[in-house]
């Protein structure tokens, strides 16, 4: 929208207030943060069109057929292909909204970058992963306890918790779980890890964009993580983002005046949810909007610190 008047000193380019800058440059600063919502964690392939809070994404999983033992004298038997429906429902909507007294020095300095801003945008980050955290560890199949509080030695409480981690390497191996897989881990369980030789080793190697999304390391076929974000009642959690689908948008900031103050009120929505994903031969919802329970994709654990 321009600014009427126009005033006479304006510079060209600056007179009208453009929100897809402002919401690619929200999603720059967006995604890099996010751990349990990224693209490591989630897939995004059942996004489709959301336009607000309350919209449905409809999921058709196919259900493994059966194979049979051929013989000439029997010949075949043919099923029916069976489906099972799942919902993605766009439950949540959370929102940033902040009054700005220049749009036009506003345009050109980028008030996406202002302190108060990049709390505005991690505030959205931690609302984000909580909230898909907890779907998937309410879904995910839990380990026994592992209990550190007999070991005093912090690189022989690291060792015990990476051998949970190489515990739940086999059990998504016999599960047959495809590579590529993650584990996320509380700052305190990341902290003990690191002690370890084998983990501290592969971090001290490093990569590029080794820190984005809470990366921590790179080991035995799975990226390590951490966050704060962690659901209750779990600090380790390993699985697969084909379990996970993650649907979110952005609606694009708008700008209005305010009355009765010389300033500009700029907003955007943020429209998710999230759902664990049932799999051919795996566990299956008992309704297309209930959770998936105990998915063979995805491993929880506690630990006993004292």
């Amino acid at each position: 929208m321009a600014l009427t008047p126009m005033p006479p000193y304006q510079h060209v380019g600056t007179g009208s207030f453009i929100p897809t800058q402002w919401s690619d440059e929200l999603l720059r600063q967006f995604d890099p943060l996010l751990v349990w919502s990224s693209s490591l964690v989630c897939n995004r392939n059942y996004e489709g069109e959301i336009s607000g809070k309350g919209d449905r994404v409809v999921v058709n999983g196919i259900i493994r057929p059966s194979v049979g033992k051929y013989e000439d004298t029997v010949g075949m038997t043919i099923e029916d292909l069976k489906t099972v429906e799942q919902h993605v429902d766009i439950t949540e909507a959370d929102y940033v909204a902040f009054y700005v007294r220049d749009i036009e020095r506003v345009q050109v300095a980028g008030v996406l970058g202002a302190p108060a801003t990049q709390e505005s945008i991690q505030a959205l980050v931690n609302e984000t992963d909580t909230f898909v955290g907890a779907k998937i560890a309410a879904s995910a199949t839990s380990a026994a306890q592992v209990d550190v509080s007999t070991l005093t030695a912090s690189r022989d409480k690291g060792e015990a918790l990476l051998e949970t981690i190489f515990d739940m390497m086999e059990k998504l191996d016999t599960a047959n779980v495809a590579d590529g897989r993650y584990v996320v881990v509380s700052p305190k369980v990341k902290r003990y890890l690191l002690r370890a030789p084998d983990i501290a080793n592969a971090a001290a190697l490093g990569e590029g964009q080794a820190t984005a999304n809470g990366v921590v390391a790179r080991l035995a076929g799975f990226t390590v993580v951490s966050t704060t974000a962690m659901p209750a009642g779990c600090e380790i959690l390993a699985g697969h983002r084909s379990f996970t689908t993650f649907a979110s948008q952005f609606t694009n900031f708008r700008e209005q005046p305010v009355e009765q103050f010389r300033r500009n009120q700029i907003d955007a929505l943020h429209l998710y949810g999230a759902r664990v994903l049932s799999f051919p031969g795996g566990k299956q919802p008992t309704a297309p909007g209930a959770a998936v329970v105990g998915s063979e994709g995805l491993i929880k654990a506690v630990v006993k610190w004292s």
